[in-house]
């Protein structure tokens, strides 16, 4: 439906000119285009389209809203190219232009998509739409997961991975090239505190390949972290690891390297579980460049030393007695701090290469209690000239996982979730109610499609019951709720595309991700109000996979996968398919086919696997 409205809107904005063409040209010169204001039909009982702009254009030309409507519709109904896309325009209430497809246009699009593995979605450069071509060839920067060396992965890391991935798959798609990156917490004074801690009690894991694990680290940071808050001989004695760490001393190194090893090897198994694909660039890789973070500031003019640290002056935004707040990028004991590495990062990230990664586009997914540093980081980066010209800076925040008490979620003893754990609970309860169900239907399987549908089910319920929500808001995290086959769930859709697929393949037309496209009447004909229902969802994906690359909400995705797979069961319970005559039995079924195209699809763009059989 993108293309088809970027013809109508260039048509309306042709009958505008032809209708009111002294008008226009004023506009123009003054900057200031008239616009027809086209947008999809708020009711179905409109059309498809809606044409707004009359009732904003009544002051500017000077006539009523109906009056410029017909006009404009006067206009199209001497147009050949909008007759042969539409039924002649109909005018609404005060002014609105309703604007429905013609029947041949639905189903030509239609079958257009039929083989096509992008399913009729243009790549960005591709997109009669697309605003900026050097936008499109400039790598985007995804910024997720980010756990911390020498920590587990905890629940609070869920939804950081799992919208980062699915906002790359997403870019990836849509033809950006997609940097996937992994900013973990692995520099710092903390690490100087764990390398004393280990010299100290496990002198042994320098010398010794895999002495430790990471079950052993987070008890050992609980320990170091223990006696760093306790003794202060311990606590300089890290002070001073750090400045030996900083400078290069190997005995420090090795000992970073050792921590930081055996977390990635324990962080993997999680990405593996979870199909996740990063590139680790942590927080080090920006150390050699944070003394030019404050060189650019105070060239600039905006670094200032007050109480002993450098910082910057945030513009509009205040502390309690009314002055403005600053950024610290250096401490007064000479120290930098996350806001330095995070301004690093810019800098690097935008600069063109060999310098940087000559990106255009960066996006931070972390939560929402981050906005204001990152809201004063970004500021500084523009102030400092590192943004380039069109460059976009985005924060995707997200909201808490909550039990069902409506509370942070917590283990019974009160401590956070580990994500390991969350994920195992899933693919357990998940084979648990496939045994019951299997047991119910006695219906005998093996072992392997047990485990596989268990898996497979138990993983994506996860990800899609954080995905499903809007991120900006929490969540309660609930197993019944997410294994349920009812409702907006990961196991309704999948049994959905399973069921879907299973029809198409009865009526001898396949449904299997490459299948061949032909043996569908040519031209697809529909009659009934299903159908068509059914037609238009189908036509809506690549508005909506748009849309998720401009404004990075993947619930919108999965609330248009709920609706096709409900616009679906309409169709095929209120209509014949298999029994219809032709042409009608094989343009249902070319409806069968690209409905499951189209959730196998979407579900992949979300990172969800699909299976042949439940």
């Amino acid at each position: 439906m993108r293309r088809i409205a970027h013809a109508l809107e260039a048509q309306l904005r042709t009958a505008l000119e032809r209708a009111f063409p002294d008008e226009v040209a004023e506009a123009q010169q003054a900057g200031t285009p008239l616009d027809p204001q086209l947008a999809p039909a708020s009711q179905p009982e409109f059309g498809d389209f809606q044409a707004n702009g009359a009732l904003a254009l009544a002051r500017r030309l000077k006539q009523p809203p109906r009056v410029i409507a017909g006009a404009i519709v006067d206009q199209l109904a001497a147009d050949s190219a909008f007759a042969e896309l539409c039924e002649p325009a109909q005018i609404a209430g005060p002014g609105f232009i309703n604007l429905t497809l013609r029947p041949r246009t639905l189903a030509a699009e239609l079958s257009a998509r039929l083989g096509d593995p992008r399913l009729g979605v243009p790549t960005a450069a591709d997109d009669p739409v697309q605003a900026s071509f050097a936008e499109v060839l400039a790598p985007v920067i995804v910024d997720f997961s980010s756990p911390n060396i020498a920590k587990e992965m905890h629940v609070g890391h869920l939804r950081s991975t799992i919208i980062g991935d699915a906002l790359a798959r997403v870019l990836e798609f849509r033809g950006h090239p997609v940097l996937r990156l992994n900013h973990v917490g692995d520099w710092g004074t903390q690490f100087g505190m764990l390398i004393t801690h280990l010299k100290q009690v496990a002198p042994e894991a320098l010398s010794t390949a895999d002495a430790i694990d990471l079950g052993d680290l987070v008890a050992f940071y609980r320990q170091a972290k223990a006696r760093f808050d306790a003794d202060e001989a311990f606590q300089a004695t890290s002070r001073e690891e750090v400045v030996k760490l900083q400078s290069g001393d190997p005995v420090s190194r090795r000992a970073w390297d050792l921590l930081c090893e055996q977390s990635r090897r324990e962080f993997q198994l999680i990405y593996d579980r979870l199909d996740i694909a990063l590139s680790e660039r942590g927080e080090s890789f920006y150390n050699p460049y944070l003394e030019a973070v404050v060189a650019d500031l105070a060239a600039s003019g905006l670094l200032v030393t007050d109480a002993g640290a450098q910082c910057v002056f945030l513009e509009g935004v205040t502390g309690k007695d009314g002055r403005p707040l600053p950024l610290i990028v250096r401490k007064s004991d000479g120290g930098f701090n996350y806001a330095t590495t995070d301004l690093a990062a810019i800098r690097y990230r935008f600069a063109a290469p060999p310098e940087g990664d000559g990106a255009r586009r960066l996006i931070y997914v972390t939560d929402a209690g981050q906005a204001s540093h990152f809201a004063a980081v970004f500021q500084v980066a523009r102030r400092a000239g590192w943004v380039p010209e069109g460059g976009r800076l985005e924060h995707v925040p997200f909201g808490l996982v909550q039990g069902e008490d409506g509370k942070k979620l917590k283990t019974r003893s009160g401590d956070t979730v580990r994500l390991k754990d969350l994920l195992d609970e899933a693919v357990e309860r998940s084979e648990a109610d496939l045994r019951r169900r299997l047991a119910e239907e006695e219906r005998q399987e093996d072992e392997e499609f047990i485990q596989l549908v268990a898996t497979t089910v138990g993983i994506a319920a996860v990800k899609y019951a954080d995905l499903s929500t809007n991120r900006i808001t929490n969540y309660q995290f609930s197993f019944d709720r997410m294994l349920a086959l009812a409702g907006n769930t990961a196991p309704y859709l999948l049994y959905a595309l399973v069921r879907v697929a299973g029809i198409a393949r009865r009526g001898g037309l396949g449904a299997g991700e490459g299948e061949s496209a032909e043996g569908f009447p040519d031209p697809l004909v529909f009659s009934e109000p299903q159908e068509w229902a059914l037609v238009r969802q189908l036509l809506q994906l690549d508005t909506v996979i748009a849309e998720v690359d401009e404004e990075l909400l993947p619930n919108r995705l999965c609330s248009y996968l709920f609706e096709l797979s409900q616009a679906f069961n309409r169709f095929y319970d209120q209509v014949p398919v298999l029994k219809a005559e032709e042409p009608a039995r094989g343009s249902r079924l070319a409806l069968c086919r690209l409905t499951a195209d189209t959730l196998r699809l979407g579900l992949g763009l979300l990172g969800i696997p699909t299976l042949e059989r439940m």
